[in-house]
């Protein structure tokens, strides 16, 4: 038996939150206010590194190495990642180990507090 939202559409919709567009987007917003430490005018824009560094995790891919070879293939990770300019392997090190990790703690909050709902809970002061 069909569900119903499935009988009266056709299919399941999605859920905004739950789904990894939305999810990606938002954290691409985020990554835009990390600030650059880097002087002059970079190549490689922070939140392209910080989405690549994203993409590496949620690729799987087993190194920087492997990632680096999927670079080839662009268009997944631009249009996916919001990534415009994919950097190396080395690239990447160089980039996101200077990154100060409080400033990417909004990004974090926003993907796992705000959308959730805490029964008698404060968690202002929780990150």
């Amino acid at each position: 038996m069909k569900h119903q939202s499935q009988q009266k559409k056709g299919r399941l919709a999605s859920r905004k939150y739950l789904s990894a567009d939305p999810l990606f987007e938002g954290l691409h917003k985020d990554f835009l206010g990390v600030s650059d430490y880097r002087e002059g005018n970079p190549e490689i824009s922070m939140a392209d590194a910080l989405m690549s560094g994203f993409a590496v995790f949620s690729l799987k891919d087993p190194s920087l190495l492997a990632f680096d070879k999927r670079r080839q293939a662009a268009e997944n990770l631009e249009s996916i990642y919001h990534v415009e300019s994919i950097p190396c392997d080395s690239q990447m090190r160089t980039i996101l180990d200077e990154v100060d990790p409080v400033e990417i703690r909004p990004a974090y909050k926003n993907i796992f507090i705000v959308n959730t709902v805490y029964l008698d809970t404060v968690i202002d002061n929780i990150f």
